[in-house]
């Protein structure tokens, strides 16, 4: 399943249902609910804690990578580098005060 989040204000991002929910999750909103709203109100709240969440994992990846010694394309993909567009997205819905959803 897909999800795609979207904004008058950018371009949509679209994840996988897995990775979108534990992002969802982390805005504080129910992971399982396939759509869902963040108001013009709500978004600095939701970017505060995409920020949060991103330097927390950039802490923890940093450990874990000194530790397997994986590097380049057989490194996997971060939570951080997953939540990057959206959190870019937030940014400019929050800058023309326009709502998020996704579905």
């Amino acid at each position: 399943m897909l999800i795609t989040f979207k904004t008058r204000a950018a371009g949509d991002v679209i994840m996988f249902g897995k990775v979108a929910g534990q992002l969802i999750e982390i805005l504080g909103k129910d992971g399982e609910d396939p759509t869902g709203i963040i108001t013009v109100g709500q978004l600095p709240g939701a970017i505060a804690r995409l920020e949060a969440a991103i330097t927390a994992d950039k802490e923890r990846c940093a450990g874990k990578a000194d530790e397997s010694g994986e590097r380049g394309i057989a490194e996997p993909v971060a939570l951080w580098q997953r939540a990057a567009p959206l959190l870019d997205q937030f940014r400019h819905a929050l800058r023309e005060e326009q709502v998020v959803i996704w579905e």
